[in-house]
């Protein structure tokens, strides 16, 4: 019941969401209209309104958002005012690149600041410890497009050893197989780097701070008076317990990874959902940059519905609460 109870609330969220992007995009300043028919060489007023006649632009907006609804509800979420394409496919298209990218951070962030975190834990007076902390707000300061900006003129001007645009080398244009995974896994380096430092300070600090905590407590000197190895008793023990703040604070920023991805796809035009949600901004092209939106929300909504479970693998006594 539990688990009908929450999927039940993430769709009435997931609606309220729509709805919510609907009104606020249809509420900005700018008419999909009077852009096609710019694009098409005249702005005419007979143009404009059989464009609109055409895309369903001139009915009431609440009439227009119940369409979307029932369309999205089947899956379609309409043809795209700029590429003149169905916005699933050009979501379908775009959406691996941005998984590829997003999943690579948050997975290195993880690991490599829990990693951080605890060895700074374990003697918080060291010079190590220091440098961790001095990183971390370093890290914290940065913002993720100057990072970015910053990696493009390190590795792309004054040492041009990476790629830093595209996903894939022109130059191994069809390529297939382990050459082409390993032609986007060089190109993926520097942003996934990017979006990487940016949350790995994040995730080092706050694993220091809760394996302090944890450390301090008296299971863990019970542990050790037991006799077990220090390995044992850090990572078996303490480790586990202080993973609880990390899993929450990855499930609430997986939002912010998204819109950090957009502006990381940006700068070094990785060919994910955040440079095609640039394009529809630019194109007022209203179906796809819903269609965007509606999937990065629907992946927060995921992310915090595994979130909840991956509690009840860390600490066995909620497996027994329902």
């Amino acid at each position: 019941m539990t688990l009908i109870r929450r999927l039940l609330v993430a769709i009435g969220l997931m609606v309220a969401v729509l709805a919510i992007n609907f009104a606020l995009i249809h509420a900005a300043p700018g008419d999909p209209a009077s852009v096609i028919a710019g694009e098409m060489g005249g702005a005419d007023q007979a143009v404009i309104d059989s464009i609109k006649k055409a895309y369903g632009l001139d009915k009431p907006l609440p009439e227009q958002f119940m369409a979307y609804l029932g369309k999205s509800v089947r899956g379609d979420l309409g043809m795209s005012y700029t590429f003149n394409r169905p916005v699933s496919s050009l979501i379908a298209e775009r959406i691996g690149p941005t998984i590829l990218l997003v999943m690579t951070a948050l997975l290195t962030a993880i690991i490599i600041g829990t990693l951080l975190g605890v060895f700074a834990s374990l003697k918080p007076k060291s010079l190590g410890s220091a440098v961790v902390t001095v990183f971390s707000l370093a890290g914290l300061a940065m913002p993720v497009f100057w990072t970015g900006i910053l990696l493009v003129i390190v590795f792309g001007k004054v040492w041009p050893v990476m790629p830093i645009a595209g996903m894939y080398d022109v130059r191994n244009y069809g390529a297939s197989g382990w050459a082409a995974a390993l032609d986007a896994l060089h190109h993926l380096v520097l942003p996934a780097l990017t979006l990487t430092l940016v949350y790995l300070a994040q995730y080092s600090r706050l694993a220091r701070a809760s394996m302090l905590e944890v450390l301090g407590s008296d299971y863990v000197r019970t542990a050790r008076a037991k006799g077990l190895r220090e390995s044992v008793v850090v990572f078996k023990h303490a480790l586990r317990n202080a993973l609880m703040p990390l899993v929450t604070v990855a499930g609430l920023q997986f939002g912010n990874l998204i819109s950090g991805a957009v502006l990381v796809e940006t700068v070094f035009s990785w060919p994910g959902l955040g440079t095609l949600a640039l394009d529809a901004i630019l194109g007022r092209d209203y179906p796809t940059l819903l269609g965007v939106l509606t999937f990065s929300s629907l992946f927060v909504i995921a992310a915090n519905l595994l979130t909840d479970a991956s509690y009840r693998w860390i600490d066995p006594r909620l497996r027994a609460t329902r």
